[in-house]
């Protein structure tokens, strides 16, 4: 049936036309964006998992900057503990010398003013020992927590280690001094007690820091993995799209040329009343 009201051939290209003016549309965002799902209307489900793992890759972000700030006071206080670890070898020389029942006193006294600026170096680098606010080395200090999850709900912990004078681990006092022969002798075996407790204590830090670092380095791959899973699920592939948009192309030539050649059918009804 040939009818000018309805051009049937012309309504079928049109819709044809218009799908796949869609179909460009969407190709041609997928390769402007390089995502197939680059909104909730392209894929709402898949939309809503990938914002669920890009939420998880921030809160790993966070751990990893806290777990940055942990290690580098450890670090520091690591650095500070080897410097204080140096200093009572060297006072452990001078008490030795003190020792000496032979020594003159002029010499016991330079000896006890070399061993008094070594003792007051300990105080001040233990108390200049600190990184972002935290001194692990300091009288008083508590140590630490760093994240450990993206939830929150994980922590490594990082005890303090005072090295502090007079404390339980570097038991030279404040006052300490190797002027006398008795005091050189009580000096020498404070200086022994503290050089082996330095060790330990720098030991717990140094498997801390080992600790850290091993878990900034998983949360790092964990990272990877899940940044890797995110463009699993949303990045386009873009050798495809290209090849699509090519074809589409010509699809849409060739469906303006249907749409023409339809619209073209009612004017054949004017052959009918010709004479």
């Amino acid at each position: 049936m040939i009818s000018v009201n309805t051009n049937l051939g012309a309504m079928i290209a049109l819709q044809n036309l218009n799908a796949t003016n869609a179909e460009m549309a969407t190709t041609q965002s997928r390769i402007n964006t390089g995502k197939k799902v680059s909104s909730v209307k392209d894929n709402g489900a898949i939309w809503a998992i990938a914002q669920g793992q890009r939420a998880d890759i921030g809160a790993l972000g966070a751990v990893k900057q806290s777990l940055d700030r942990g290690l580098a006071a450890v670090d520091v206080a690591i650095a500070a503990g080897e410097t204080v670890s140096d200093l009572l070898l060297q006072m452990k020389e001078k008490a030795l010398s003190a020792t000496d029942a032979s020594l003159k006193t002029a010499a016991r006294a330079a000896l006890n003013e070399d061993f008094k600026a070594l003792r007051d170096q300990i105080a001040s680098v233990t108390s200049n020992a600190e990184f972002n606010g935290v001194n692990l080395l300091k009288t008083g200090a508590t140590g630490f927590q760093a994240l450990a999850n993206a939830q929150g709900t994980g922590t490594l912990t990082v005890g303090a280690e005072v090295l502090a004078l007079g404390g339980s681990k570097v038991t030279v006092a404040t006052t300490q001094s190797i002027d006398t022969l008795t005091k050189a002798t009580a000096s020498m075996a404070a200086v022994n007690t503290s050089i082996e407790n330095v060790s330990a204590a720098l030991a717990r830090l140094g498997t801390k820091s080992k600790a850290l670092t091993t878990h900034m380095n998983f949360v790092g791959k964990l990272t990877d993995s899940l940044e890797a899973g995110v463009g699993n699920l949303v990045d386009a592939d873009l050798a495809k799209e290209s090849a699509k948009l090519q074809a589409l192309q010509t699809k849409q030539q060739l469906g303006v040329q249907a749409l023409s050649i339809a619209n073209q059918a009612p004017q054949l009804v004017t052959s009918l009343f010709r004479n």
